[in-house]
């Protein structure tokens, strides 16, 4: 088990429980969707965001992308709160609340692909590890991981060009 994938599961999941935990209810009513709730889900996704920086891959590309749309729904989400709570005359009325609510439903569907492409991930994971044929993962073209590929030399370097001795 790689811990630092489980944190990354954990963070992207939470991420996506709590926008869900403050999209659900009625739409324009200010008193169901909490404003901590709010707080919690911007600060995970940003810490959610944090964490995908590190992956190089184009999965992680999009994981990075889906995770950006999400905290700019979100941080503008906040925005509309704080301005119609703190700033606005009319206060938190029904269609900023409908405003915000709707904002964290675009980050909920980012947020919602994210958690997609991390189950496809592991899924894709477990059918190419080692021990499975690879016959049965799909993984036909090229050698198999510890598979020599190419002609090496009497030294163990590729003959077609610089590589490791083996």
């Amino acid at each position: 088990m790689n811990l630092e994938r489980v944190v990354f599961g954990f963070f992207v999941l939470l991420a996506a429980t709590l926008n869900f935990g403050f999209f659900v209810g009625d739409i324009s009513d200010p008193a169901i969707h909490n404003e901590y709730e709010l707080f919690a889900a911007v600060l995970i996704n940003l810490i959610a965001t944090v964490l995908k920086f590190g992956d190089r891959t184009h999965l992680g590309a999009v994981h990075l992308a889906t995770s950006l749309v999400a905290d700019l729904q979100l941080i503008a989400a906040t925005c509309v709160w704080l301005y119609a709570s703190q700033i606005s005359s009319e206060g938190l009325t029904g269609g900023a609340t409908a405003s915000v609510v709707s904002l964290s439903g675009g980050a909920l569907l980012a947020n919602l692909i994210s958690v997609g492409l991390l189950v496809t991930e592991t899924v894709s994971f477990r059918a190419s590890r080692p021990g499975h044929s690879r016959e049965q993962s799909g993984m036909t073209d090229g050698p198999a991981p510890g598979e020599e590929s190419g002609s090496r030399d009497s030294c163990g370097r590729d003959a077609d060009g610089p590589g490791q001795e083996t």
